[in-house]
């Protein structure tokens, strides 16, 4: 596959950059067809699971360095308000990954474990994700890591524009060979189980380190989705010494998943500038959504909030992208911007003209980072899932905490925290938010699945300790229950079997400790 070309001013018109920013060859090189000799850009879109907004250093993080992260943003840009579309991990990849408000087309809830997942579940095929309008246009397309959007064969990677797929479909997995979350959640190549024997982390930057090295030649896009720092906490013994003078195991545990995660991403880049592919590579990374700090000690600091919130902390994420010759470096981007936009932005710099039959929510980018165009991404973004919505307009945001909760208003530009409520001062600016609101809700669709709750999981717990009784005593032993994790945090009376009783007061603890909404 050769990379195709494109139309000089064309270029430039989606790119939204003008003839003096863009360093250009000699007129006479252009040639009597005005072909432009600049081959189509990679496309490498980087994603964090459960990365809160202060966990990286560029953001204030001070314990744990993220040197390659950082680097992204010292060579390009950071947005300092970039927004998910949800604060729960598949929503916010459905959003990403088709450039419309996911509640436009129904997925407004995690689906929970696949064996209680609704029928239901999955990208809807009336929609078109950015590897299928990237293919499209020649692009060899790979997916290396979690989907979580859709278990059925038709919602798989390679079914919605991957050519290449390296990965699991669920929502969580384990870092460490485990039969048990193998049997669960099995790691793929395409359709095909394998046995990967790699700290899970690493698996994923080697293979995405492969693709882009097959595929030097080609335009590519690589789409490395990253299940860490989600839980389950755990790590090599390689990366838990770097820091062995935190105290805390659950801190100095995510301390190495990060570690572990920011050189997986370094190894990636490295690859990139080995091949001299830089200056035509964009490159943007962003997490799913906020951190979930009392579960893995994760910061969105100074927000207020956590993973499955719709206060800052749920949705508001790190953020940044890089494009070497084409994006100034070391640029801080204030104005709201959203996950929503990776789409129109990656297809732009394709040269793809972005056609309002999408009817997309997103906007390009690249006009805003050139200069092009002074003005805000957004004025207004909405966020709803469940009983929970809130909408940002300028600098004012309203939130809706609940059911139960009265609206509440906050002024971002003086109160990045969300601690002092202006819905009494300011009732006509509420008025105003909440107007803005009713007039997008009005438009979405309703969900069309809910998350099935823990109760329904512990209901079905009987049946599946009884499938794994191989022995029929009416209690696990090691041999029926090989996770080690899992059973040293079960049997809680240490005897070295797990009977019932134990097995819900363990799932009825974690159903307690999860964020709201969690896979």
């Amino acid at each position: 596959m050769h990379r195709q070309l494109l139309d000089r001013r064309q270029f430039l018109a989606l790119t939204g950059y003008g003839a003096a920013a863009v360093v250009l060859p000699p007129r006479s090189v252009w040639g009597q067809t005005e072909a432009d000799l600049r081959p189509r850009p990679n496309i490498l879109l980087i994603l964090a699971d459960d990365l809160g907004y202060g966990d990286v250093g560029v953001q204030g993080c001070a314990d744990i360095p993220t040197p390659h992260i950082d680097s992204i943003a010292a060579n390009g840009v950071r947005f300092t308000d970039g927004y998910a579309t949800c604060p729960v991990c598949a929503p916010s990849r459905a959003g990403l990954m088709t450039g419309r408000y996911q509640q436009r087309f129904g997925f407004e809830h995690n689906p929970g474990p696949e064996e209680h997942t609704d029928p239901d579940f999955g990208l809807p095929l009336t929609e078109t994700s950015l590897a299928e309008r990237l293919k499209q246009v020649g692009y060899v397309t790979g997916l290396f890591g979690k989907w979580h959007l859709g278990f059925k064969p038709e919602f798989a990677p390679q079914q919605r524009g991957f050519n290449e797929f390296f990965g699991f479909l669920g929502g969580t997995n384990s870092y460490l060979p485990s039969p048990l979350y193998r049997k669960r959640s099995p790691i793929l190549r395409c359709a095909e189980p394998v046995d990967e024997s790699e700290y899970l982390t690493d698996a994923f930057a080697r293979e995405t380190v492969a693709f882009i090295d097959r595929h030097r030649n080609d335009p590519w896009f690589a789409y490395l989705t990253f299940n860490a720092v989600h839980t389950p906490l755990q790590a090599t013994e390689q990366y838990l010494s770097r820091f062995a003078h935190i105290q805390d195991e659950k801190r100095r545990t995510y301390a190495a998943m990060s570690a572990a995660m920011d050189d997986a991403v370094g190894r990636v880049l490295t690859k990139v500038r080995e091949l001299k592919l830089e200056e035509n590579t964009l490159v943007m990374l962003l997490s799913d959504n906020g951190g979930p700090t009392r579960q893995t000690t994760s910061s969105n600091a100074p927000l207020r909030g956590y993973k499955g919130d719709v206060w800052e902390g749920g949705v508001r994420v790190p953020f940044m992208a890089q494009w070497k010759g084409r994006i100034p470096r070391g640029k801080v981007l204030h104005a709201p911007t959203s996950s929503l936009d990776i789409l129109p932005t990656a297809v732009a710099a394709a040269g793809v003209p972005v056609s309002p039959h999408w009817k997309l929510d997103g906007v390009n980018l690249l006009p805003y980072l050139s200069g092009r165009n002074p003005g805000k991404p957004h004025n207004t973004l909405y966020w709803r899932m469940g009983d929970k919505h809130a909408v940002r307009h300028g600098d004012w945001k309203l939130v809706v905490d609940g059911a139960q909760s009265k609206p509440s208003l906050y002024n971002l530009a003086e109160d990045i925290g969300e601690k002092s409520d202006r819905a009494a001062q300011k009732p006509r600016k509420l008025k105003r938010l909440t107007d803005l609101y009713n007039a997008w809700d009005a438009q979405m669709e309703k969900p069309r699945w809910v998350r099935q709750g823990a109760e329904t999981r512990i209901s079905n717990l009987e049946d599946r300790f009884q499938q794994s009784d191989r022995d029929g005593d009416g209690r696990l032993s090691h041999l029926e229950l090989p996770n080690d994790e899992l059973f040293k945090q079960m049997d809680a009376n240490g005897d070295g079997f797990v009977d019932l009783r134990e097995a819900r007061a363990y799932y009825r603890k974690r159903a307690e400790e999860a964020p709201a909404g969690d896979d």
